[in-house]
């Protein structure tokens, strides 16, 4: 466990429903980071069948995709899911302010949870220590929507 990080306590989730927005963009780190976020789903018995998965082009479509599923009212939370690796020119600095500001912004809108799985990461190598963020971004979403409940 990383320092000052608090596991947080697991609990029965079984009735809400979920949706994972997941870029296509740096697909086997994609890949990686659902595959934590469906166990971590699992581990608070979120049921297969309230766990919706919706796949965009990347991580700067993350926030229109949420925007329209949250208008839905069919989810109880998001977990957005996109790999961001700085290359040689300023787009990744651009990007990254794209997705965090564009989530953020649907969260405050809308009143919505949404676990925020989406690496920015100087190098491959750094993004592929961090594939777990997957599920800490579930944890975080089903408690912060188990807060918004009560």
């Amino acid at each position: 466990m990383q320092e000052g990080k608090k596991t947080l306590e697991v609990f029965n989730a079984s009735n809400y429903h979920v949706a994972l927005v997941c870029a296509a963009f740096n697909a086997p780190l994609i890949d990686q980071m659902k595959a934590s976020a469906l166990e971590k789903l699992k581990e608070y018995n979120v049921k297969e069948k309230n766990i919706s998965i919706y796949t965009v082009a990347g991580s700067v479509e993350i926030p229109v995709a949420l925007q329209a599923l949250a208008k839905q009212k069919k989810h109880d939370c998001y977990i957005a899911i996109g790999a961001v690796v700085k290359g040689e020119t300023d787009h990744y600095q651009y990007v990254c302010k794209m997705v965090s500001d564009g989530v953020m912004r649907v969260m405050l809108d809308n009143t919505v949870s949404i676990g925020f799985a989406v690496l920015t990461t100087q190098n491959q190598k750094l993004a592929e220590e961090r594939v777990s963020i997957g599920g800490d971004a579930v944890a975080a979403a089903l408690h912060n929507v188990k807060l918004i409940k009560e």
